[in-house]
């Protein structure tokens, strides 16, 4: 697919974060380079990426909201993916066999009603959360499974499953918002009783499933990002500020810990991450996005710049593409890797 590229006009947001949205948009024209136009996704080094692509249609939904200008290069984009990739990488119509894959599709296909209107994808979201609640079947009362096999319970999954049905109960009729509501308060409250949440206020990976306790592994970047677009809906569906305070802390927790100097790193050794890990740190980033358009923090718009400054600055090959450390210095750089800096720049654009 064609992508035009267009500047934001300084004079409509400010000199400042026209550059981050002119960054974006240079980006995203290298992304669309690894565009497949015959499946509807980005191509990896090997296949196509399947849910890296479900967090690539929300970042261009979400910065098709912020950039007029790319609207309709954004909606055209969405369209010929929702049109083609529905049956791919072994789905079914948005459906396979792990809970987070289908969490990060629906995620993606509500920020597409948001940016369009077309009901059409909010009601694929509402196909997927169905099938997501099928997962309620741990032994811990409560929570998803990450799998359809029942191999584990991540955080991961059960952060989508909140967002998701936060997210709808904000965006369908009256007369349904109750049954999403309640999915979403289960899920919370579950989460938070799980001791999931460690006392650093960081989120580890999941729950053992034969003790029903913290499982004690890496609280990667991305453990702590839908978590908080959940709260922050949850918080918006509830009129409720104490869902609030409770994403603040894992924000914060992250901000502090999960950083080099202020960058957001993942928790790591020094070799360089894959097409999964590199998508991680985009996935906060969206998390805090939108905990921040919810209930804006001086701290959080600086974060969002910091990062972005440093993304443009230090961690772009000579391609163009952006590599998997922020702060520079690596060598790997893959579509998951720079779709999750133009996050950041995107994330600038809107603070």
């Amino acid at each position: 697919m064609k992508y035009h590229h267009a500047l934001l006009s300084a004079s409509c947001i400010g000199a400042a974060v026209a550059q981050y949205a002119d960054h974006a948009n240079t980006a995203i024209k290298t992304l669309q380079d690894r565009y497949n136009g015959e499946t509807g996704l980005w191509k990896g080094a090997a296949t196509d990426l399947w849910w890296q692509s479900g967090n690539i249609v929300e970042m261009l939904a979400r910065f098709g909201q912020i950039d007029a200008s790319f609207k309709q290069t954004a909606s055209d984009i969405l369209a010929s993916t929702y049109s083609k990739g529905a049956n791919r990488q072994g789905a079914n119509n948005w459906l396979n066999d792990y809970y987070d894959d289908e969490g990060w599709w629906a995620l993606g296909w509500i920020a597409a009603y948001d940016l369009t209107g077309n009901v059409n994808y909010l009601n694929t979201a509402i196909h997927i959360f169905e099938d997501m609640t099928g997962g309620w079947t741990t032994p811990c009362n409560g929570g998803i499974w990450w799998n359809k096999p029942k191999g584990s319970i991540s955080a991961i999954s059960n952060e989508l499953f909140l967002s998701t049905a936060a997210h709808l109960a904000n965006r369908v009729g009256a007369d349904q918002k109750e049954e999403y509501l309640n999915w979403a308060k289960m899920e919370w409250d579950w989460f938070w009783q799980s001791g999931i949440i460690n006392g650093d206020s960081l989120v580890n990976d999941g729950i053992d499933k034969s003790t029903c306790k913290n499982d004690g592994k890496t609280p990667f970047t991305y453990n702590q990002g839908p978590v908080l677009s959940g709260l922050s809906e949850l918080a918006k569906a509830t009129s409720d500020g104490g869902y609030i305070a409770h994403a603040k802390a894992i924000a914060s927790a992250t901000i502090t810990k999960l950083t080099k100097d202020g960058i957001l790193t993942e928790p790591v050794g020094d070799g360089g991450l894959d097409e999964q890990g590199s998508m991680f740190k985009g996935a906060f980033i969206r998390g805090l996005a939108s905990l921040h358009s919810n209930e804006p923090e001086q701290q959080y718009a600086d974060f969002f710049k910091k990062n972005a400054d440093s993304v443009w600055a230090n961690a772009k090959n000579a391609d163009g593409v952006f590599q998997d450390k922020w702060q520079g210095g690596s060598s790997t750089a893959n579509t998951a890797s720079h779709a999750s800096g133009i996050d950041v720049l995107v994330a600038a654009a809107a603070a």
